[in-house]
């Protein structure tokens, strides 16, 4: 069923940011908000100007200039907008009213501001922006309604598009269904292959563009199921193939359909913002979500006596300890825990006693020794949640590590394997009831993981692999019983092998979540977004064996790691530079981070470790580094075009050995190589060209800071920006390729355009 994007773009009608408080449109991915930004400071510099008592020549020509220049930007910007209309008919309409109400926007504020030449500009003879208050005003917000209406009418292309590639994925996977002969199969999975790449690349771009990392998280999980069950559905369908009549084959083949077809909808689901028959989605409360929201409300009664009743505070601890129970009723949790925790439960419950009377007592009387009396509850209260909170993760990362240890040998998946080509069904039968239990072991490890896991992302990374041990498990069963009823059958032990090569993935996906679970609790780097996107297209994509990943052996990784070793020091470094900014959401600051959550997640693969599998993967993480690289380039251009001071020949030049070095990591990282040496070689050096780049980045982001704080002084470091470069619109070109369209009338065009609306703030 086609999902209409109409419903839902960038934006919704509620307001929940700053711009878009202006716009009456809430703002939800980067690309429109980072976009918007500029004009939003500009205009307000704009508006304020009118308040200043005493005007210079010089102030009054940088007012006109200003509004000059934004009329300038915005016809510009409005003819990008109507090309994109006429390329989609469906949003003509719609559009082209958003560009009119621009226009007359940008053209009213050139007016308002045409003040330069006047004698006396405050005369009701003219009217400019210091006679019409109110006029400069509703043009601006206008202006900022009409823009944002604009890039969100071109979001929802981006939308359609991927809406588009799901519809034509989920039509060939019908397809496949259907297949009864082999010839047939190939034909059609080739193709599949290539809509799969495709729908990759478009939701690849969608997540990093998110700005809700919930959202992000479980694009991310939906992503990652695609991902491995297209391998499952190649083995499972030959299989059945080969196997028309077995019963077991058949219920495997569907179960990797169910899945793909859920992940597909999921993913429809988050880029619409929307639910099924109008769903509201119910995300479980954690054990350690409640205690944070029940900790802030106990702190808060030292401002204010009166803000909550004592009704809702149990009531939140309640919820806490009902959830305590998931721990006490486990047969996993270990003795000793269960006594702890039920101990500090009631003791929680004691406290919270105290607390409230003492709290209706300095309601009534507020005496100094009754607001003693209640600090002193208020941190007994939030001393013993902390203890409660401590004792549920020991608990959950303890019974996860030792799980995890004592399944690293993946003896159960082996037996399978050797009983399934015997052919021997009762010892196979013997061998699922034990990976039966070990999946109920891991399903209950995931629930108490998430209870601890700190952070929403990691939450629904919990409950991802969750779902991944439930359904995998049953899997591998019907896997097992297949082969073992055809134990000759080529096509059947390989279908088993990829089945338990997902199940020892998720195993290995365990450890890394433990380790970043354990690294929140323990207020350390944490909440890293690693940015990971499936392989892009390629002339080779249609050959499946071309490929196949290589993992770096055990001698390779230990040849590697020093420089994995200098890549994450590096990034230790640009994580403490990016957390002296104030402005966390500084464009600059911004590509930072997502460069240093790159080059850390590439440190990872040096270890064998996190979500970076194949050399593949490794490849295709540096082309999005140096393309990230790039787009900082271009910030820090648009930065020095402001900057009068000293640095801003270093700053140039630092900025152009940043292009230089991105664009070498990029050919190489897109180089084609064969045979395992060669491989390594190449792994090598994106390595070390990744670790040169974050070694200037180290150089660039407190250049960058300084000249900020120097401006922000009042030291006079920044100058007007020139005005916007002509860019001849594109129309005729390739118009049957898709992706070229996108780069000519999609989101990035605007975004291009507006982001150099940074004008001078007079002085």
């Amino acid at each position: 069923m086609a999902t209409s994007p109409c419903s839902s773009s960038g934006v919704s009608s509620s307001s929940s940011s700053g711009l878009g408080a202006d716009t009456g449109l809430e703002i939800r991915t980067r690309s429109v908000e980072q976009t918007l930004v500029p004009l939003v400071s500009q205009i307000t510099t704009l508006i304020n100007h009118k308040d200043k008592p005493k005007r210079s020549d010089k102030t009054l020509q940088a007012i006109q200039r200003v509004g000059q220049a934004v009329n300038l930007a915005v016809g510009r910007f409005v003819t990008v907008g109507e090309a994109i209309a006429n390329e989609n008919h469906e949003l003509k309409e719609e559009m082209s009213v958003a560009c009119i109400e621009a226009r007359r926007a940008g053209e009213t504020i050139a007016q308002l501001t045409d003040v330069a030449s006047l004698d006396h500009p405050e005369s009701d003879s003219h009217i400019t922006i210091f006679t019409d208050k109110t006029g400069v005003v509703k043009a601006a917000r206008l202006l900022l309604s009409s823009v944002t209406k604009v890039l969100v009418l071109a979001d929802r292309i981006v939308i359609k598009q991927i809406i588009t590639s799901r519809n034509k994925v989920l039509a060939t996977m019908e397809q496949l269904e259907k297949v009864s002969s082999f010839q047939e199969f190939v034909q059609i999975f080739s193709q599949f292959g290539n809509e799969m790449v495709e729908f990759a690349h478009l939701t690849g771009d969608r997540q990093n563009d998110l700005k809700d990392e919930k959202k992000k998280a479980r694009m991310a999980a939906s992503r990652a199921v695609l991902e491995k069950c297209t391998m499952m559905l190649l083995t499972a369908s030959k299989t059945c193939l080969r196997h028309p009549d077995c019963e077991s084959a058949r219920i495997n083949k569907n179960g990797v359909f169910h899945r793909m077809r859920l992940a597909l909808e999921q993913v429809i689901e988050i880029v619409t913002d929307s639910r099924p028959n109008g769903e509201n989605e119910m995300a479980p409360i954690s054990i350690y979500s409640g205690i944070k929201e029940f900790k802030n409300k106990v702190e808060g009664l030292r401002e204010n006596l009166y803000f909550l009743s004592k009704e809702n505070l149990s009531t939140m601890l309640e919820v806490i300890l009902e959830h305590t129970e998931d721990f006490t009723d486990s047969a996993y949790t270990s003795h000793e825990h269960r006594e702890h925790i039920l101990e500090l439960s009631k003791q929680a419950k004691m406290e919270l006693e105290q607390l409230v009377s003492v709290w209706m007592q300095a309601q009534n009387q507020k005496t100094k020794d009754l607001m003693e009396d209640l600090e002193v509850a208020i941190l007994k209260t939030c001393q013993c949640m902390n203890e409660l909170k401590r004792e549920v993760h020991s608990a959950a990362t303890s019974l996860a590590a030792d799980l995890l240890k004592y399944h690293t040998d993946h003896m159960v998946l082996k037996a399978l394997k050797i009983t399934g080509v015997e052919g021997n069904l009762e010892a196979v039968a013997e061998y699922t009831c034990k990976l039966s239990e070990q999946k109920e072991q891991l399903v209950e490890m995931c629930r108490l993981l998430r209870h601890v896991s700190g952070t929403e992302p990691l939450e629904i990374t919990c409950i991802h692999a969750e779902d991944t041990f439930q359904v995998t498990g049953p899997q591998i069963i019907s896997a097992a019983e297949t082969l073992a009823l055809h134990p000759s059958s080529k096509i059947a032990k390989e279908n088993l092998e990829v089945f338990c090569e997902a199940w020892e993935s998720q195993l290995s996906d365990m450890s890394m979540l433990l380790r970043e679970i354990n690294d929140v609790f323990e207020g350390r780097r944490g909440e890293k977004r690693v940015y990971l996107s499936l392989p892009r297209p390629g002339k080779h994509n249609a050959n499946l064996k071309a490929l196949k990943p290589v993992k770096l052996d055990t001698e390779e990784q230990a040849k590697i790691a020093k420089l994995g070793l200098e890549l994450h020091l590096l990034t230790s470094d640009v994580d403490s530079e990016t957390e002296k900014w104030e402005d966390q959401e500084n464009e600059i600051v911004q590509h930072g981070q997502g460069m240093s959550s790159m080059a850390y997640s590439m440190y990872l693969f040096t270890r064998g470790e996190g979500l970076l599998k194949t050399t593949q993967d490794l490849f295709h993480q540096a082309e999005i580094f140096a393309t990230e690289g790039t787009k900082l380039a271009s910030a820090l251009h648009a930065f020095s075009d402001q900057v009068h001071d000293d640095d801003k020949p270093l700053l140039l030049l630092e900025a152009e050995k940043l292009i230089s070095m991105c664009k070498q990591l990029q050919v190489t990282a897109k180089a084609s190589v064969q045979g395992k040496s060669a491989t390594f070689t190449k792994v090598d050096a994106c390595i070390l060209k990744t670790r040169n780049v974050m070694t200037l980045l180290c150089q660039l982001l407190p250049l960058c800071c300084k000249l900020l704080r120097k401006n922000k002084a009042g030291n006079g470091c920044l100058k007007p920006a020139p005005p916007w470069r002509e860019e001849r619109i594109r129309t005729g070109t390739n118009a049957h390729t898709p992706e070229r369209r996108v780069e000519t009338f999609g989101i990035k065009t605007l975004e291009n355009h507006v982001t150099n609306m940074t004008f001078l703030e007079s002085k």
